[in-house]
């Protein structure tokens, strides 16, 4: 095998692995209200302790709480077309059952002081009980490899699988203040820390070579780290044949057949038979029982080099196919500020911006095993979350309909996402972001609200977004597509100091394919994934 079953990692990108909705890796779906309708940038409610911190000085004085919870099912569908394999669909599925916010905000006249926790990076669990591409592919070139060379193989077995855990906690505080009834400004910080887990195998690498001396005919699976540690010993063997026959060309036997330096007891019929067996690698049109002894010597000493880079090959390829696991975690944290500002022009027109400031987050690698090689222990990898700006309006079109639009940019490219290249002597070479990022992640999204009475409100929301990798970062392992988002749900006041919000939402990826090129062949990866959001949640005033 020319290639090292270590690009096998999945794990090694460092990113969260679950970002529901909002940029590379950052969730914006952060309280059951989103859900039911996802477009929150210019909401004056408790929830803005996340999506509009400056609008909460616009909130009637007292406590206010908001409490949520998300249920997240996601599912990751890849499809490949690289020769051979024994599947070509791939299925993967997150959950976050439990996936909360909570936010609590004091508001005195025109100060307001709010304090949050959300997961504001992946939240889920991801699970691929068959793998994926990269990892079939490495074994599946096993029996057009052994093939050519010489050892008829036509199939393959493994058993695999993948269990990771990304969890990207925000605690935030903020301060806000009404400068006076139209602006409103607001500051804080958010304290991020980071936990990932990867948990994974590849394991019982199974093939069926047909080598008839070793005994094998090709009806059997057996371990492939088996065949390989046998053909390794064979070819030492092999490797050594010339030299042990140089006794009897030097005693005057090279001019006898293997059958005549038996029975002048030159050979043994034992060691005669391994001769002529293995003569089947160096030439199996000829029949070693016509040559003479130097002639086979001969021979065989042409083809020790081979037979020598051949055993090699093999313990290389024992090496690569024994069981691999790994068991790491990550852990990092970081903090962040952000800003906001609000424009109450009218007690229907709202207008807000937030700034979020780049998170430099690092992760470092805690490893309890690690097969590969790639899982240096205390090892850091940037993994940061991105600057992000958000512009929202809510305008009150009627006394029962309110209208809201929102506009969020990501600035990726000056983010470090710790995407690794390639490994080299255990240290890895990571992408740049000029590499990976054509532009930058965007999303907009509209919603309406409508009340159906002071008790009952509906809505729903339609939200876009548009990423801007470039095909550099896109593999199996990691990619990130546009999706068309769609929530809805509804509000229940059931009285002056409780409120009750449910919310379904559901999100389409855009399809992506990208073409890949083999040795001497090309082939194509398709990535699609859905995801389903159930949210409860619950507004309290004091």
């Amino acid at each position: 095998m020319k290639r090292s079953l270590k690009i096998l990692v999945l794990f090694v990108l460092g990113l969260p692995l679950m970002a529901q909705a909002g940029g590379l890796v950052t969730n914006t779906n952060q309280s059951a209200s989103y859900i039911r309708m996802p477009v929150l940038d210019a909401i004056i409610g408790p929830e803005g302790g996340y999506y509009n911190p400056a609008g909460l000085s616009f909130l009637q004085d007292g406590f206010h709480i908001s409490l949520s919870n998300q249920t997240i099912a996601q599912r990751r569908t890849i499809n490949s077309t690289f020769p051979g394999m024994n599947r070509n669909e791939f299925e993967g599925t997150v959950s976050a059952p439990v996936f909360p916010s909570a936010y609590l905000t004091y508001k005195q006249g025109p100060f307001a002081f709010s304090v949050g926790m959300n997961p504001i990076g992946g939240g889920g669990s991801a699970l691929f009980e068959e793998g994926l591409p990269s990892f079939e592919q490495q074994v599946s070139v096993l029996p057009g490899m052994l093939t050519a060379a010489g050892i008829p193989t036509t199939q393959y077995s493994f058993s695999t699988n993948f269990d990771a855990q990304s969890l990207y906690w925000g605690f935030q505080g903020t301060a806000s203040y009404a400068i006076n009834d139209v602006v409103s400004v607001a500051a804080g910080l958010r304290y991020v820390t980071a936990t990932n887990t990867y948990n994974g195998y590849l394991q019982n690498i199974q093939i069926n070579p047909a080598i008839p001396v070793l005994g094998l005919n090709g009806s059997a699976m057996i371990s492939a780290p088996g065949f390989f540690s046998q053909m390794s010993g064979l070819f030492g063997q092999l490797s050594g044949v010339a030299t042990s026959l140089q006794p009897i060309v030097a005693g005057g036997g090279g001019g006898l057949t293997l059958n005549q330096a038996v029975s002048m007891g030159f050979l043994t019929a034992e060691q005669a038979l391994s001769v002529s067996g293995g003569f089947a690698l160096i030439n199996p049109q000829i029949n070693p029982a016509t040559l003479t002894i130097e002639q086979i010597q001969g021979a065989y000493s042409q083809a020790t080099p081979q037979f020598q880079a051949m055993q090699a090959q093999m313990q290389a390829n024992q090496a690569m196919t024994e069981n691999k696991q790994v068991d790491v975690t990550q852990k990092g944290s970081s903090i962040a500020p952000i800003f906001g500002v609000h424009f109450r022009f009218s007690e229907r027109l709202n207008v807000a911006l937030k700034y979020e400031h780049k998170t430099n987050l690092t992760v470092k690698n805690q490893t309890d095993r690690d097969d590969l090689g790639v899982y240096p222990d205390g090892m850091e990898i940037p993994s940061n979350l991105p600057s992000m700006l958000s512009a929202g309006v809510s305008f009150g079109a009627t006394d029962r309909i309110t209208l809201h639009s929102g506009l969020h940019y990501y600035f990726d490219k000056s983010a470090d996402y710790g995407k690794i290249r390639s490994w080299s002597a255990g240290t890895p070479s990571f992408y740049t972001n000029e590499e990976i990022i054509d532009n930058n992640f965007w999303e907009a999204g509209l919603g309406a609200e409508f009340r159906i009475s002071p008790m009952f409100l509906v809505s729903a929301g339609y939200l876009r977004t548009q990423t801007g990798v470039s095909e550099l970062y896109h593999s199996d392992q990691s990619h990130s597509l546009s999706t068309n988002t769609f929530g809805a749900g509804f509000r229940v006041q059931l009285s002056d100091m409780i409120a009750v919000n449910l919310g379904g939402l559901f999100s389409q990826y855009v399809t992506h394919e990208k073409d890949f090129m083999g040795a001497g062949f090309s082939y194509q990866e398709t990535y699609d994934r859905s995801n389903l959001v159930f949210a409860v949640g619950v507004d309290l005033k004091f």
